[in-house]
């Protein structure tokens, strides 16, 4: 068998090149696992993608779950190992890099611009996350409203959201999505 109908190759390789373009962590990366996870390898299905999605954010810990249990969907254990070895190792060797780098270069002043040009790519990547998220979840005019409802508490209030999503489970569970 070749390489690259292996599994757990195809898992490796996908997430090692998609940890070098998660900037801001795992979340911002999620318009780009979507397409690869659904669209293109077709390791799951839309609905299986928000719902590992919606686990992932539930649990307590990194936001990184949702490529381990990408990674449990295609190749069991294993698959959920090697994900997310594949996405947290690239990007840790770099970080370690950059920073030891970062720190020799104090005094100059470019660093703190190339931080501050980051922030609108991370919210951008965010904001794209959630529209690919809404598309594959969101199927009736009702379930577009109540997550344009949930956006708006969560960005103007100090609720929780874990409240708010609790509640669209309830619904969902109830059988109103």
């Amino acid at each position: 068998m070749s390489e690259d109908g292996n599994p757990l190759f195809q898992l490796f390789w996908t997430f090692a090149l998609l940890s070098l373009f998660a900037v801001g962590g795992a979340n911002a990366a999620i318009p780009e696992m979507h397409r690869i996870a659904v669209d293109v390898r077709h390791w799951m299905t839309d609905k299986q993608f928000a719902d590992a999605f919606a686990i992932s954010q539930m649990s307590p810990g990194p936001n990184v779950l949702i490529v381990t249990l990408i990674g449990y969907a295609v190749a069991g254990v294993t698959g959920a190992v090697v994900a997310t070895i594949a996405m947290c190792g690239p990007t840790a060797a770099l970080a370690y890099f950059v920073s030891r780098w970062l720190a020799n270069v104090r005094q100059a002043r470019w660093p703190a611009i190339l931080q501050a040009a980051l922030v609108p790519l991370s919210i951008g990547l965010m904001a794209a996350s959630a529209l690919v998220l809404a598309q594959t979840s969101d199927r009736t005019w009702v379930a577009v409203l109540i997550t344009l409802a949930a956006a708006l508490v969560a960005s103007l209030t100090r609720f929780n959201p874990l409240w708010l999503l609790l509640a669209g489970g309830c619904l969902g569970f109830a059988g109103l999505l």
